[in-house]
């Protein structure tokens, strides 16, 4: 059984801060993700893609938010189960939750914090007979390592930004083909995205094809060539070595909807005055809970985290009064071990 203070159920940005800002308040911390590194969505789909809306950052990439998020937090040195899923939870009768893995792995503590994004997400996969056949063996669903698909052939389908900024990538960096299939002639990508993708085009870097989509995959253990329909008549074949079917990603919370939360268009419901749910002692914050005027930007879920931590500091101590100070005038008070703060 592990145990402590506070238990995230989310590695990603808002769950990394929040080990940060309850770490000020002397609260000891604990995650829990189905990924098996921390970061969540940005590590897993876009590590390598900017971000331009953090504080104090033009522009920050993706994974290296991630790196930093994580060096802010070890001073306080946060627990991590990391590749096992929040499965099941139990309230015990003085208040303290269990939180069981679907590894079978126990966790016990007074207040949870969901910070778990949009939830698991699945591919939306087309619909082609021999598609499980390719998975991992030259269909891909999203870019980890953008170099590892350099000097290949290589087919994306979708009309989205994803697909519009990965094709113009590839085009740029790479010295092998790209072909970019949309099964209609407008594009839903930033009009820039589009502008540049028809200018490439022109230079010959990036094949375009319209009103089409990939029907058809052959190979032989591994994917080689790809058969695509055109307005509904014409069949054009391609060698590739690689398909990325960018369709975008369906978001499901998973067993935490079955946690007795409230739950509205697949998230949870929470009061803005300190981002507690429906049951006592359940946070949600970050992309996974909703309330009116909600944005789904990181930066909003660090604000949602420190006035929710704010709320689990009298939960978890209701007999103190924690007076709040500025960093610049107490410095950070990192943990050797929990319960024990050395001053760093």
């Amino acid at each position: 059984m592990i145990k402590t203070d506070i238990l995230i159920i989310g590695a990603g940005p808002v769950g990394l801060f929040t080990v940060f800002e309850a770490g000020l308040m002397k609260l000891h911390c604990h995650l829990i993700d189905a990924i098996a590194q921390p970061g969540g969505q940005l590590s897993e789909i876009y590590p390598k893609k900017p971000i331009y809306d953090i504080p104090g950052f033009p522009s920050v990439l993706a994974g290296d938010l991630v790196d930093n998020l994580v060096e802010q937090a070890a001073p306080f040195n946060p627990g991590y189960t990391l590749g096992e899923r929040a499965d099941t939870i139990t309230k015990l009768d003085d208040g303290n939750f269990i939180v069981t893995t679907s590894k079978g792995t126990q966790h016990q503590a007074p207040v949870l914090m969901i910070a778990g994004g949009l939830g698991s997400f699945e591919p939306r996969r087309p619909l082609i007979e021999n598609l499980k056949d390719f998975e991992g063996k030259g269909i891909e669903y999203i870019v980890k390592d953008p170099l590892s698909f350099l000097g290949n052939n290589l087919v994306i389908s979708g009309g989205g930004d994803s697909a519009l900024d990965w094709a113009i990538y590839f085009a740029n960096e790479g010295t092998h083909p790209v072909t970019i299939v949309h099964r209609s002639d407008r594009f839903r990508a930033h009009k820039d995205s589009v502008q540049k993708a028809y200018e490439l085009q022109e230079q010959g870097k990036l094949q375009l094809i319209t009103d089409g989509e990939v029907t058809g995959l052959k190979g032989n253990n591994r994917l080689t060539e790809i058969e695509i329909t055109i307005n509904k008549n014409e069949i054009k074949t391609i060698e590739t070595a690689y398909w990325l079917p960018l369709f975008g990603l369906s978001p499901k919370l998973g067993p935490i909807g079955n946690w007795g939360l409230e739950i509205e268009k697949n998230a949870i419901v929470v009061d803005t005055f300190d981002y507690q749910t429906n049951v006592p002692g359940i946070f949600a914050i970050g992309d996974v809970n909703t309330y009116p005027g909600k944005l789904k930007l990181i930066l909003c879920g660090f604000h949602e985290a420190t006035l929710a931590v704010q709320t689990a500091y009298k939960i978890i101590h209701p007999e103190k009064k924690f007076t709040m100070k500025y960093t610049t005038v107490q410095g950070i008070q990192g943990f050797e071990e929990k319960g024990s703060p050395v001053l760093i």
